[in-house]
């Protein structure tokens, strides 16, 4: 049986991948923003995926007040797309007990 990457596996992990590699890149406020997470979850995972070199930190010093960028890696998009291949894969062999928008299973129908 194939095994799920445990750093993705993490449902906010996910979000926060799948979100970074569709906008490319976000401040923290962007991602709290569009995940609905508090500053603490959001910090708490954040720093995971950059631990494991899958999403990079960049600080804008420019004028105003300084930002932090987040940007899914291409370690990190790797993962993502391998993670998403491996959940493909292994679908076909739960969809006979999945529940269909009926009641039932998939197996029933």
């Amino acid at each position: 049986m194939e095994t799920l990457d445990p750093l993705l596996h993490q449902p906010l992990r996910t979000q926060l991948a799948a979100f970074l590699a569709g906008a490319g890149e976000a401040s923290f406020s962007e991602l709290k923003r569009g995940l609905q997470v508090s500053d603490g979850n959001l910090e708490s995972h954040l720093k995971k995926l950059v631990a494991a070199g899958y999403v990079s930190v960049a600080r804008d010093t420019g004028p105003g007040r300084p930002q932090t960028r987040y940007a899914l890696t291409a370690e990190g998009s790797e993962a993502l797309r391998t993670y998403v291949q491996t959940l493909q894969r292994l679908l076909p062999l739960a969809e006979p007990n999945l529940p269909d928008t009926a009641g039932g299973t998939l197996a029933d129908a």
